[in-house]
């Protein structure tokens, strides 16, 4: 029996789910012991607030892609980790939502310690059923890698999420074409993330050989280009918002901006609400409600973080200002 700690990593796309699967992973009993590791997308961290309060340890990293430029920061986690591995059973590295999942998988196999201590168990991808043919139709420039696409190549198991806002006939055409990038991997699909955890935790599922057909340069430690024209507008400003102005504001971004924002999310401190308000959204789609209340030794202020295409850092935070009470 293998003493090596095993690892998923859990990828997908900009607002495919992956921090609601996580969240159930953090919640549900399933009698493992796991430490968490997430990558954010922007010089603002939300994802920490909007992950359940849990027992297991969680470590964020927001100043960089997992995939380049905080790999070291990885393995600098991922070693004291190994030090303490008496406190958990699993690792669970949360992928930001434009992060190739190729070079993360590689660093169990080309960093000795790495590979001597730790096991990856499954590349997990979640796909947004709503949205996924757009990513993948995506016209990059030349040498610029496609995201969407190489999730789920490098993918052992897909998880087709968000399937009440498509059609059945609509959900065929994403299965065919999911399946048409990666034969290989097991597909399951989900509404708000819900598939039973043993499909996902501690499945074997990770192929090297496999890997190396994808891509038999996988073991080589190249460089990987993202889409520069993607970027990232994050606000963290203390004090409260006015309800009515807040919702104008999120209307003009939703009607204005729309198209242009693959994902937003953020934590509101609302005037007159003892209640934090969450917010998430895919491009038109938006889902906002009142959550846990502030604790008394927390400072209700408001963060959040937008990525996409063409947006305007000072339209958005000129505007956002102009809600505070």
């Amino acid at each position: 029996m293998s003493t090596k700690i095993p690892v998923t990593v859990l990828t997908g796309f900009l607002g495919s789910g992956k921090t609601t699967l996580l969240n159930r992973i953090l919640t549900e009993r399933h009698g493992m012991r796991i430490a968490v590791i997430e990558n954010e997308f922007g010089e603002v961290g939300v994802d920490d607030a909007l992950v359940i309060d849990a027992e297991e340890e969680i470590f964020e990293m927001n100043n960089g892609c997992i995939c380049c430029t905080v790999r070291g920061d990885l393995i600098r986690i991922l070693g004291n980790l190994v030090r303490r591995r008496d406190r958990f059973d699993h690792i669970v590295i949360e992928t930001t939502g434009l992060a190739d999942p190729a070079p993360v998988a590689q660093t169990f196999f080309v960093d000795e310690e790495m590979k001597n201590e730790l096991a990856l168990d499954a590349i997990v991808t979640l796909v947004d059923a709503r949205h996924i043919h757009a990513h993948l139709d995506d016209v990059k420039a030349e040498g610029v890698e496609n995201e969407a696409v190489e999730q789920i190549a490098f993918a052992d198991r897909i998880i087709i999420n968000k399937t009440d806002l498509v059609t059945e006939a609509e959900l065929e055409e994403v299965e065919r074409r999911v399946r048409s990038i990666n034969g290989m991997a097991e597909i399951l699909t989900s509404r708000y993330a819900e598939i039973e955890l043993d499909r996902v935790l501690a499945v074997g599922a990770f192929d090297l050989a496999r890997a190396l057909e994808v891509d038999p340069g996988f073991l080589d430690d190249g460089e990987h280009l993202h889409d520069q024209t993607v970027t990232s507008v994050g606000i963290d400003l203390p004090g409260e918002v006015h309800v009515e102005k807040i919702n104008d504001w999120l209307g003009w971004l939703l009607s204005e901006k729309g198209t242009d924002i693959f994902r937003m999310k953020g934590v509101l401190a609302v005037k007159g609400d003892d209640r934090r308000f969450v917010f998430q959204g895919v491009h038109m789609l938006f889902d906002g409600r009142p959550d846990r209340a502030w604790r008394p030794d927390e400072a209700r202020s408001n963060r959040m973080i937008f990525i996409g295409r063409n947006l305007d850092r000072a339209a958005i935070d000129e505007r956002f200002r102009a809600c505070l009470a």
